[in-house]
């Protein structure tokens, strides 16, 4: 037999060799800058707590009527049926009621407008270094402080000695009328701008008025300035106005006794 040659095997294409996988870089993303702290928000402010509202009272002790003012017969009367008065928010912070002092009969009447640290503290008007130059200018004018009377516009002491507000001066009005009434004085001297416009209801600056004589029932009024300005005023000018304030008062009482 012929040899027979093997079959050929059977024909495949070889596998291409593997490719490599192409890895495509990862885009790249701009830097960005890290974010900035959160900034604290700022606190809100909390509301101050709300002022109370001032209440009178009612009672005849703090709120003294008017026909138990009118009907005091004497200015120790008066002042016993008023000294408890909290009619307006000066009295919740007073040591001492300062009603005033002096000649119940009293041919002159000086009239300031409230009471300082050292009358708060004694009960009395006038007692500190303003109420040492009054003392003089009377003793200059030939009285005693006992000869004269000396009175408040309010019997209690502000904060802070401030001026007393219209609504303070007008609650206590009543007690000092009724102390002039009492008194009855030949001539009256007010001292700075509280007085002259709260028991007068004159607003013109003091220093435009005064030394012009006004009138409260019937009563003459010399307008001069507080003893208070005048030791911070202390000039020969202020000086000499009050001195000529002073002296017409005076010379009203010699004219008419």
């Amino acid at each position: 037999m012929g040899l027979v040659p093997p079959p050929a095997p059977a024909f495949t294409e070889p596998e291409p060799p593997p490719q490599p996988i192409a890895v495509r870089p990862a885009a790249t993303r701009p830097t960005q800058p890290p974010p900035a702290p959160a900034r604290p928000q700022p606190k809100l402010a909390e509301p101050p707590p709300a002022t109370p509202t001032f209440q009178a009272p009612r009672d005849p002790i703090g709120a003294p009527p008017p026909e138990a003012i009118a009907t005091a017969d004497s200015l120790k009367e008066l002042e016993t049926r008023i000294n408890g008065c909290l009619a307006c928010p000066l009295g919740a912070g007073r040591i001492r009621f300062v009603f005033g002092e002096g000649n119940p009969k009293a041919r002159m009447m000086f009239i300031g407008e409230g009471p300082g640290r050292d009358e708060d503290l004694q009960g009395r008007p006038f007692v500190g270094k303003a109420g040492e130059l009054l003392d003089k200018m009377i003793g200059a004018l030939g009285f005693r402080r006992e000869d004269v009377y000396i009175a408040n516009v309010v019997k209690c002491r502000p904060p802070d000695n401030r001026t007393p507000s219209s609504q303070e001066a007008q609650t206590c009005l009543g007690y000092l009328r009724r102390q002039i009434e009492l008194v009855k004085p030949g001539v009256i001297v007010t001292l700075g701008a509280t007085p002259l416009r709260e028991l007068l209801g004159v607003s013109t600056g003091i220093t435009r008025i005064r030394g012009q004589w006004q009138r409260w029932n019937e009563i003459p009024v010399m307008p001069t300035y507080h003893p208070a300005y005048v030791l911070r005023q202390y000039t020969q000018d202020v000086r000499r106005a009050v001195w000529s304030d002073l002296q017409a008062a005076k010379t009203w009482l010699d004219e008419h006794p």
